[in-house]
């Protein structure tokens, strides 16, 4: 078995366990399981390009999905697949329904236009944020994976991050600086980013 295998072993074991627990009646495994998969999923919805109150709404709704449905899981080694399935495909349902045009009445524009920024603000933000996404795709898959963990988790535990990406880590850091160094190479040929 390889240590990549082993560690992706550990991480399913240590979800099968949290679920146990939590079935058997310690609601403090649940918060264990958030916490250990959190990060996961966080990648696996970033990934269909939603942005992050969007993503966030999408991860509440799976697990409170997960709370409603866990009883259905009958093997508990397949929490991991059961959690990453459903946040792909809400993931998927968010994606679709945020291309649809939603008609507003005059007197709800005129209440948002009060909290928003500018439209000369927005168009530069999303086409910041276009030019990002771009330069990340052209990103191998293991810099995108470790990018989007480290990025989207506001202290993430290198442990778990080790475990989930098969890295060792004392090697995360550098990895991290050498994808970001790529990233804003990228960004900087393409001529989207200021790189100062």
């Amino acid at each position: 078995m390889t240590i990549g295998a082993r560690r992706n072993t550990d991480l399913y074991d240590e979800a099968a366990a949290h679920l146990t627990q939590w079935r058997e009646g310690d609601h403090e495994s649940l918060e264990l399981l958030v916490g250990l998969l959190n990060p996961l999923l966080w990648q696996v919805v970033r990934a269909y390009r939603l942005d992050s109150a969007t993503s966030e709404d999408v991860l509440q709704t799976v697990w409170m999905t997960f709370i409603r449905r866990a009883d259905t899981i009958e093997d508990p080694q397949a929490v991991v697949r059961w959690l990453t399935v459903t946040a792909r495909r809400d993931a998927l349902r968010a994606s679709k329904a945020g291309q649809r045009v939603e008609v507003m009445q005059d007197e709800v524009l005129d209440l948002r236009t009060g909290v928003q920024d500018s439209p000369e603000n927005e168009v530069l933000r999303a086409d910041r944020d276009e030019a990002l996404w771009r330069a990340v795709s052209g990103l191998s898959h293991r810099c995108q994976m470790l990018l989007r963990v480290v990025a989207f988790s506001p202290r993430p535990d290198y442990a778990r991050l080790s475990a989930q990406l098969g890295m060792p880590m004392g090697s995360i850091g550098p990895t991290r600086g050498r994808c970001l160094e790529k990233l804003r190479t990228l960004l900087s040929a393409a001529g989207d980013w200021r790189t100062t």
